[in-house]
Parts: C-alpha cells; sequence; structure tokens
C-alpha cells in the first residue's frame, strides 16, 4: 500500500477541527503524515492548550506562518515539500470524511497512469439551505467521471474543475508540472488541473469520496468570493479564455429554479435571482479589476493579503 500524507491550511480552527483529525486518523487507509500550514500561530496555540494534543497526534507536523505570508498556492507549495510520499491529500479545515472509506475511494482513480489528480464529492452539512444543497448536487453528482482534454467542447469550464477541498496527487506529476502556480488570489486547484489537462493527463471525479462540506453564504460573501474568482480568471487567461463559465452559471440558474419551484420552495426563488445577481456583479468585476481603483478592489476582495503580496512582487521584492 502506498504512503500518503494529507496535507490542510489552517487558520482559526475551532473544536470542530478535531473531528476531522479523527476521522482522518480512522480511514482503512492509513493516514503516514498530516501535515498543517497553520496561519498566525496564537490562534491554534489557543485551541490546543489544555489538551493532549501532541501526545495523542504523534503524525501530526505544524508549520506557523502569518497571516502576510499565506497565499493559496504557496502555502500549499510548502506543504508538499514537507511532504516524501507518492500520494498526497490536499484538505480544507471544514472539510469532514463522510466516512472511513474517504481515502481508499479517492486514490483508487490514480491506479490509472493517465490521472494525475483525483477529487471529492461534497456533501451539504446538515441544517444548509436548500439553494446551497442543490448547488452541491449540481457541482458534485452522484456519477464519477475522468475528464481531459477531449473533454473541453462538450464540458467547457467543468472540464478544468478540482476542489482542494478534497483532492489527492500524484506526487511525481506534480513536481514534474512545477506544483500550484505560487502566487494566486484563489483557484489554485482549477489552475493545476488545466495544466495537468494541458500536459495531456486527465482529472478524476471520485463521487464514492465523500466530504461533509458547505457554506450558506451572504449575498456580499458571494459576491467577494465571486470577485477573486474573476480576478483569477483575468489573470489566467491562457487557461479560461478558451472556455466560459458563464454558460455554467446560467445552466445553474435554470435548473435551480426548476428544482425550487418543483420542490415547494417558491417564495426562495426572489432570493435566490438575487444571489446569483451579487455573484455575477462579483465575477464580473474581477475579471475586470485593472480598471477599478485600488480602494474599490480593497473592498470586494475576500483576500486583501494577495493584494500587499503582489504589490511587493510588482515592486521586485522578493516573494517567498
Amino acid at each position: 500500500m502506498k504512503e500518503i500524507d494529507v496535507i490542510i491550511p489552517v487558520y482559526k480552527p475551532d473544536k470542530a477541527f478535531f473531528t476531522l483529525i479523527d476521522k482522518l486518523e480512522n480511514q482503512t487507509v492509513p493516514v503516514s503524515k498530516i501535515i498543517l500550514m497553520n496561519t498566525e500561530q496564537k490562534y491554534f496555540d489557543r485551541l490546543i492548550y489544555g489538551t493532549p494534543f501532541s501526545e495523542k497526534y504523534g503524525n501530526i507536523y505544524v508549520t506557523h506562518l502569518s497571516k502576510k505570508e499565506f497565499n493559496h498556492g504557496d502555502t500549499r507549495n510548502r506543504g508538499v515539500k514537507k511532504s516524501e510520499a507518492p500520494i498526497f491529500v490536499m484538505m480544507t479545515q471544514d472539510a469532514v470524511p463522510a466516512d472511513e472509506y474517504l481515502l481508499e475511494n479517492l486514490i483508487r482513480p490514480l491506479e490509472k497512469k493517465e490521472n494525475a489528480v483525483s477529487y471529492a464529492r461534497q456533501l451539504p452539512v446538515e441544517g444548509c439551505n436548500e439553494m446551497e444543497r442543490f448547488t452541491r448536487a449540481f457541482n458534485y453528482p452522484e456519477m464519477s467521471m475522468e475528464k481531459s482534454s477531449k473533454d473541453i467542447e462538450k464540458l467547457g469550464i467543468k472540464t478544468f474543475f478540482c476542489s482542494n477541498v478534497c483532492a489527492a496527487y500524484k506526487r511525481e506529476v506534480f513536481d514534474m508540472l512545477g506544483g500550484f502556480v505560487k502566487h494566486t488570489i484563489f483557484n489554485e486547484d482549477m489552475i493545476y488541473a488545466a495544466g495537468a489537462i494541458k500536459a495531456g493527463y486527465s482529472i478524476a471525479y471520485a463521487a464514492e469520496a465523500k466530504v461533509i462540506h458547505s457554506h450558506n453564504y451572504t449575498c456580499m460573501q458571494q459576491f467577494r468570493r465571486n470577485f477573486d474568482l474573476g480576478v483569477s480568471h483575468a489573470k489566467h487567461s491562457e487557461i479560461f479564455s478558451l472556455v466560459t463559465s458563464e454558460k455554467e452559471g446560467f445552466s445553474l440558474l435554470k435548473k435551480m429554479t426548476v428544482h425550487l419551484w418543483k420542490e415547494g420552495y417558491r417564495r426562495t426563488i426572489p432570493a435566490f435571482y438575487v444571489n446569483s445577481i451579487y455573484r455575477y456583479a462579483g465575477f464580473c468585476l474581477g475579471k475586470h479589476f485593472k480598471k477599478l481603483p485600488a480602494k474599490l478592489i480593497a473592498k470586494f476582495t475576500m483576500n486583501k493579503e494577495y493584494w500587499e503580496q503582489d504589490k511587493r512582487i510588482n515592486s521586485g521584492i522578493k516573494f517567498r
């Protein structure tokens, strides 16, 4: 059995984080190392104070960094460098394995030579709203699939879709492709997937590998998230200019409307349309961020530290 490490960026974890760790420690495929890339040590110290954390979890390795240092791509790359496993799994701190077979089902598609990465299905958290519940089902269906360059015409942007909420990577391919883009505001997983497909590899969606993960975002949170997504698309036009995201968005709009109407959530439809307007406005503004003043960008983004790093890079200061 191949050695597997799990890498998790962490920021302000709460007690629910222990549930994630405990479930990872009880998988049918054992984890060799759990590598935590923690932002701001004080929050992590506060969580584990008075607990037997170090004694209980002997395979956990924690690296602390400041908020100014964090970057979606570079921080994950640094975590990968602390692993020597031939397969590593990227997760986020708010995703919880649905069962003990998560890792077993997640890495199975990587047995195929052509698959570079495999990502898990995301199931909604109990009590999440119906719009988010349907969105999870729309983005993470029951049927597994493998996507390659031949699917671009049919699937469009979905060809490159991959999520580091829970995804397994072949280390050899990862190193050969240069890892995640070092400096990115968001979307490092899709940018990597697009590069892998361009290099002739496939991306596997493993529907049998399941994590519990969803959000009840407010309209403004959706706006900011999609603003950063639009920035990512603009900064990586060499990838995203080949496909359109709007088509996928309008497909969700139509299917969600039908679902809410049929399932008796008709009063929710106006709220969904308002939410969709916020999403689309954020995405469009993000794609045209170069035309916006710095003050507006600071208000619209979820990741102000990214723009500070961007200034340092563009001014010639080396980014670690």
